[in-house]
């Protein structure tokens, strides 16, 4: 993608042809070979969700999180009452296939049609949910829905400090694009915020990865997994600068 001149010579972007603004995501099922992402619901999914938290001795799941932990199921479910059930952020339950349980949830934000501009944030994965291919799997399922519906960028952010998020980011095929300073105040604390997107154009090329590394073949009888998908995705975004 090449810019180019106007009349006066001045330089500007290309061509964007034929653009319609795409729908916004309906809350519906996305199902996948490991997992699936239902739209939030309190009475299906709240119980489940806090049990899968509390698992979480330290509370480390909530650190980055402007809210959270709770200290009972009654103000998690309140919580997820108020703040969770609104059109964006859109909030879908993780489920993994293997135990048929919510173990984490995501969501869509700052979902923008008119700009082909879409979030994807508020993930939240329990320690039974972290590291496994339903993990994986459902980012996947996310990112495919949003190309599939037209978007143009797919966007990352989150705590320059959350080391983890950082390299999921990037495990993930998003590429980074800087950091914006001083960008909020996040529990008392200041937040850097670090941005991450993923383009249309590259989408093709990022989605052959994800097949790859979520092939059945690609994990042994263990679980354990053949190819890194980190080490897809680095060869993938050599491939992208080459074009």
């Amino acid at each position: 993608m090449k810019n180019q001149f106007d009349a006066l010579g001045m330089p500007v972007g290309y061509a964007v042809e034929d653009w319609n603004s795409p729908p916004r995501p309906e809350k519906t099922v996305l199902s996948g070979q490991y997992s699936c992402l239902e739209p939030l619901d309190t009475e299906r999914h709240a119980r489940q969700l806090y049990e899968a938290y509390s698992r979480d001795r330290g509370n480390r799941v909530w650190v980055y999180l402007p809210y959270g932990p709770f200290d009972d199921f009654s103000s998690f479910r309140e919580w997820l009452e108020c703040d969770c059930l609104s059109d964006d952020p859109q909030y879908y339950a993780v489920i993994n296939l293997a135990s048929g349980q919510a173990e984490g949830v995501a969501t869509y934000l700052r979902i923008n049609p008119d700009a082909g501009s879409i979030e994807v944030g508020h993930i939240n994965y329990s320690p039974a949910l972290q590291g496994t291919p339903a993990a994986t799997e459902a980012m996947y399922l996310m990112m495919r829905n949003v190309f599939d519906l037209g978007y143009r960028r797919y966007e990352w952010k989150c705590d320059a400090l959350n080391e983890k998020s950082c390299r999921a980011a990037i495990r993930l095929g998003f590429q980074y694009e800087g950091t914006f300073r001083q960008m909020m105040v996040v529990k008392g604390r200041n937040r850097d915020t670090a941005w991450y997107s993923i383009l249309d154009h590259e989408w093709q090329t990022i989605q052959k990865a994800f097949i790859a590394w979520l092939s059945p073949g690609n994990f042994d009888e263990s679980g354990k997994q053949h190819m890194s998908l980190f080490e897809l995705m680095r060869e993938t975004r050599q491939k992208l600068a080459v074009n």
